[in-house]
């Protein structure tokens, strides 16, 4: 398990910093002073390799604990039953653990050439709609392809990637290049229905979900333009989802396309389909129905107990968000202006405000700054899955959230983007943007080199 002390830079310390800088810049002072907190009082001050791993500051000796015993959960490897410790694996799984993914908390990287593709997710579905509004299983496979498995049992299949470049133009001349990928199933362990939907995923960071799911659904809500009543080309969709404990639709806000209503049942739905490990949530194998799916022992009990499930939740929920960096700097503010001037700031809001929290004050109340409006956008043809889930079409994408990006490099050592790391830099990220957002993408494509450097040291900044 990895440290979960907190070694930060003392809170006095950046204080004096902030009081230092900002008296050179005395009409921005308490705008900059919020801007470096970008989880508000759950801001973690390290700008390292570990960065994303920080708990919240604030909780009590007891909470301090099951964030603990979270941590090392969350970091556990599963084996094969029977086993004295973490037994259960698979039979048909993607990885053994949490953390094989979601690398010290941060983001998945994409496979390179000829590597394999199990360290991704790939959903699948046939066209349709279920009885909860949710994507119809296929046949034999289920909502997700399982390309790994335990001892006699066969994988369900893999998946090859290949890439074609393209290359395009800014208008100032300079020369950049996206890379198109392609996906091709490959050693199906049966046959699969030929309209099979097909959508890539990579690992999401984790860190600060504990404060979007503070954000109130009102909040969310009143940024979301369906009809484009502004007529601004930016609509905002929320997605409606199934949430198996409440048995009722509620709103999404987690996942690649805000198909998770929270973090116990995006935890819950992972270990299960992820690891093949039932939970009181999702208590039936992700082989149930398969053709193998009988020569599988010790079926029936839960494989993950309740409290350590509910001790995952709490430890992702209360993961802290990184400092910002070098907030004052010229090119960080020019980048900033910028930004704003293209239109990225209409989906990649800045500002959220959490709800007041009684229960949980650490997470009460909080100004924070996630560069999302949780929403969903479609994204235009060279981004869509076609694969829609729930309420949302195989072409719209829920805002990515921004925060710690520019931490991407130093804590999980690539600069992989988008749902399936497509991009290899930020820059080819924001090239990919069309629909509703082809005007901010067109406007980013009219910058001169140094004002798109600028934009890229921003968002590096975050």
């Amino acid at each position: 398990m990895k440290k979960t002390i907190r070694t930060i830079v003392s809170v006095t310390a950046l204080v004096i910093t902030l009081q230092i800088a900002c008296s050179k810049m005395e009409p921005v002072m308490d705008n900059l002073e919020s801007e470096w907190l970008s989880g508000g009082s759950q801001t973690a001050y390290d700008e390292g390799s570990g960065s994303f791993s920080h708990m919240f500051s604030g909780m009590s000796a007891m909470q301090n604990r099951i964030h603990e015993v979270g941590d090392g959960q969350f970091a556990a490897t599963f084996v094969t039953a029977p086993a004295p410790l973490n037994p259960g694996l698979g039979p048909i799984f993607n990885n053994v653990s949490c953390s094989s993914c979601h690398v010290s908390d941060g983001r998945g990287k994409v496979p390179g050439t000829g590597e394999s593709a199990a360290n991704m997710l790939f959903r699948i579905s046939i066209p349709g709609t279920g009885e909860h509004g949710n994507p119809v299983p296929v046949p034999g496979f289920g909502d997700q392809l399982q390309t790994r498995s335990t001892l006699s049992v066969v994988p369900e299949g893999d998946v090859i990637i290949t890439y074609t470049e393209q290359n395009y133009t800014f208008s100032d001349g300079a020369q950049y290049s996206l890379r198109k990928p392609d996906y091709k199933f490959t050693k199906l362990y049966t046959g699969i229905p030929a309209n099979t939907l097909l959508s890539p995923r990579v690992a999401a960071p984790v860190f600060g979900l504990g404060l979007l799911e503070a954000v109130s659904e009102a909040d969310i809500l009143k940024r979301a333009d369906p009809g484009d009543a502004d007529n601004d080309g930016i609509k905002g969709q929320a997605n409606y989802v199934w949430d198996v404990l409440q048995k009722k639709r509620v709103l999404g806000r987690f996942g690649w396309k805000a198909n998770q209503p929270s973090i116990l049942q995006q935890v819950g739905a992972a270990y299960n389909g992820d690891i093949g490990i039932t939970n009181f949530l999702f208590p039936k194998e992700s082989s149930e129905g398969q053709t193998q799916f009988s020569s599988i022992p010790g079926q029936g009990n839960y494989e993950l107990s309740d409290s350590l499930l509910y001790s995952v939740e709490f430890y992702v929920g209360t993961l802290a968000v990184p400092v910002r960096r070098n907030v004052t700097g010229p090119a960080v503010q020019q980048g900033k202006a910028l930004f704003t001037k293209t239109g990225c700031i209409k989906c990649h809001v800045a500002d959220l405000r959490t709800n007041v929290n009684v229960a949980f004050p650490q997470v009460s109340n909080q100004l924070i700054h996630p560069f999302t409006d949780l929403l969903l956008h479609d994204m235009g043809d060279g981004l869509a899955d076609n694969r829609p889930d729930f309420e949302a079409s195989g072409r719209q994408w829920r805002t990515a959230p921004l925060w710690g990006i520019g931490l991407t490099k130093k804590v999980n050592n690539h600069t992989n983007f988008l749902h399936d790391g497509r991009a290899r830099n930020l820059m080819e990220a924001i090239m990919w943007h069309d629909g509703e957002a082809l005007n901010a993408k067109n406007s980013v494509a009219m910058l001169s080199a140094a004002e798109r450097n600028a934009l890229i040291t921003f968002l590096e900044s975050l």
